[in-house]
């Protein structure tokens, strides 16, 4: 058996050691153009990725391929119809880091709202900060937080929100009712634009698809509070981010706190992004609000099990419940 992973600075080390029992293993960096891939799976049994892309052109040159496995959530890198012409099962691990993330995207909104990063350079320039004005912070308790997505992730954080923090939460989620909604302790907006008008937080926390593309543009962007921040640690491509630059750069929204982007990585001078590194009420995290380690266990342990069931020929589980996915009808199961 072979197996290729790509994106191997993502170090998977129990992974990689029993895929290697199984067999060879090929890792490929994070950056490997379609032709390295083409290359490397020729002869290959099985395909991990994480952010590298798989094209059709990368799936017709796998005539052995009984697998692609997405070791972590998001699958908008896969060519999924082109996978289920050939007949290949397609999965990802959807739950290895649900309350894993909503710590850390309520981590962002708490260190912006309390001004934790720019008070900790200060200390660190100057040994001390006075209470003026500039650092004054603002509480969660009693503020209105948003929610654009109320999945997993999205009703782990409307939980901390809410029952924590005693915030009034809301969100808007088409196609949950709002009764389901109310059992998670939070109201319904039908509206985008409504919620963005009431929240003194938003947060993103839907999947990226062709609807959700931008969903948070200059005109949503218009819609929110001066004095709002917004937290996105699900998917870059949500934002417009050349119109979230100039909301941030003209101070026409508090704040941000930013852990995907749509090209990743960031530099430091010449990525759509990098005027941000500059602004105190940005903070930016390296897509890493899923890196604990007993995510990292899960994730590996999970992801050993699906490439098992693609290596014996058995049915690939799907936890995930996306459409995407569950259109696959040979050689999968389904939760």
């Amino acid at each position: 058996m072979k197996t290729v992973r790509t994106d191997a600075e993502l170090e998977t080390p129990f992974l990689d050691a029993e895929l290697r029992k199984r067999g060879e293993l090929v890792l490929l960096p994070d950056g490997a153009s379609e032709a390295e891939l083409v290359a490397a799976v020729a002869d290959a049994d099985l395909l991990l990725m994480c952010y590298t892309p798989v094209t059709a052109a990368v799936i017709a040159a796998a005539p052995r391929l009984k697998g692609i496995v997405k070791y972590g959530v998001g699958i908008d890198a896969i060519d999924i119809p082109a996978a289920i012409a050939r007949g290949i099962p397609v999965v990802n691990i959807p739950e290895y880091a649900e309350e894993t993330v909503a710590e850390g995207a309520f981590t962002l909104m708490i260190a912006l709202a309390k001004k934790l990063i720019p008070l900790d350079r200060q200390m660190r320039a100057e040994g001390w900060a006075w209470p003026t004005a500039r650092w004054m912070g603002s509480d969660i308790a009693g503020k209105t937080v948003g929610i654009v997505g109320l999945g997993r992730i999205g009703r782990s954080f409307a939980r901390m929100a809410g029952q924590g923090f005693r915030a009034r939460v809301i969100s808007y989620t088409p196609g949950m009712e709002a009764g389901e909604m109310a059992a998670c302790g939070v109201e319904k907006v039908d509206d985008l634009h409504d919620l963005l008008r009431q929240s003194d937080f938003v947060s993103l926390h839907c999947t990226l698809n062709a609807t959700t593309r931008h969903i948070i543009g200059a005109a949503e962007l218009a819609a929110m509070k001066p004095t709002a921040l917004l937290i996105n640690s699900s998917r870059g491509a949500l934002v417009d981010e050349a119109a979230l630059v100039a909301a941030l750069t003209e101070g026409r929204i508090a704040g941000a706190g930013l852990d995907v982007f749509s090209a990743e990585p960031l530099n430091l001078s010449d990525h759509l992004m990098s005027p941000l590194f500059s602004l105190p009420n940005v903070l930016m995290l390296p897509h890493l609000t899923f890196y604990t380690a007993e995510a990292m266990e899960r994730l590996e342990r999970e992801t050993l099990d699906r490439c098992d069931e693609a290596l014996e020929g058995r049915s690939v589980l799907i936890k995930s419940h996306d459409p995407r996915l569950r259109a696959q009808r040979r050689g999968v199961s389904f939760v």
